[in-house]
């Protein structure tokens, strides 16, 4: 198999048949705290608050000569020696000081940096190359011929963002992600593909959580399949939808911002963060994503267990 790491520490769940899994309540708005009341702000849609996006952090290789400056703006200097727990700086003057390096501990070029040691920089340009899940990266090998077996996500944009991390898995492995454009399809659209032993069906979920939507339509789906069901797996995450399971510091934000009952969330999170309408958030948060780090963990378990579903089988 080309997914030769990054799948053991994720196990199966459920029993041998049909299976769904989420979390018993929804993951805790992080940022702390409700909906705002939105006081001093004017216009937009009510309960919002803004965000102010975080500073990229860009990683530098600490060759002898950079010029750095801590991030407290004290002292500006080029660099003398670097390892993984100091660098030292020498300014104009001759002086010398000493700093931890820490991540974002410096500035470079006005931007927040963090230091890596040039021995420990090589070092990684000759590790094995990785795929963005993770998994050992497979070159010189053509993707196969499309297996039977299916994953099905809700929506385009959860499409797009499977496509970013696990693309590259799918293709050697032969698996085919389609959207399903909504929840609501679901049992109908299972019916149809008729899942048997040697045509499974993977199904991502967003929300699903005890008393959700999708909990009850999971929970249909597996008697309205009867016997079918067992070549099934239902899987999800917490969160309301694709973008939030996208952690915020890879967008950029402190937080995802907490949309009240009643608004449409992707159009209330643009609102708040100012982003425009949908598909200029779409696009944003598309390109904050590159790896699976980049990815909030019930998620990537989630998608990791429907691949070994439908090429491992359970």
């Amino acid at each position: 198999m080309a997914r030769t790491q990054g799948r053991g520490m994720h196990g199966s769940t459920g029993d041998p048949g049909f299976r769904s899994t989420g979390g018993a309540v929804r993951a805790p708005a992080r940022g702390g705290g409700g909906p705002s009341s939105g006081a001093g702000r004017t216009g937009g849609l009510p309960g919002l608050a803004p965000h102010k996006p975080a500073r990229e952090v860009v990683t530098v290789v600490a060759e002898p000569g950079l010029v750095v400056e801590d991030a407290a703006e004290t002292f500006c200097g080029a660099v003398i020696r670097a390892d993984i727990r100091e660098v030292v700086l020498e300014d104009a003057a001759g002086r010398r000081r000493l700093f931890p390096n820490k991540p974002a501990a410096f500035l470079h070029e006005g931007r927040p940096a963090t230091l890596v040691p040039p021995q420990r920089a090589a070092a990684a340009d000759k590790a094995p190359q990785r795929s963005a899940s993770g998994s050992r990266r497979v070159d010189d090998v053509r993707a196969k011929t499309a297996l039977p077996h299916r994953i099905w996500v809700e929506g385009l944009h959860d499409a797009e963002i499977v496509e970013r991390v696990w693309g590259h898995d799918l293709r050697v492995e032969g698996v085919v992600v389609e959207p399903l454009h909504g929840a609501d399809v679901l049992v109908e659209a299972a019916r149809e593909f008729a899942p048997r032993p040697d045509r499974r069906l993977g199904v991502l979920v967003d929300h699903l959580v005890t008393g959700s939507k999708e909990s009850r339509i999971a929970d249909g789906l597996r008697r309205e399949l009867g016997p079918a069901a067992a070549h099934v797996l239902v899987l999800g995450h917490p969160y309301i939808d694709i973008w939030e399971a996208v952690k915020p510091r890879a967008v950029g934000i402190e937080a995802w911002p907490t949309v009240p009952r009643g608004i449409d969330w992707k159009t209330g999170v643009c609102e708040a963060l100012g982003w425009g309408d949908d598909r200029a958030g779409a696009r944003r948060v598309l390109s904050s994503v590159s790896t699976w780090s980049d990815l909030e963990t019930p998620l990537i378990t989630a998608m990791e267990q429907l691949i070994d579903f439908v090429t491992v089988g359970p």
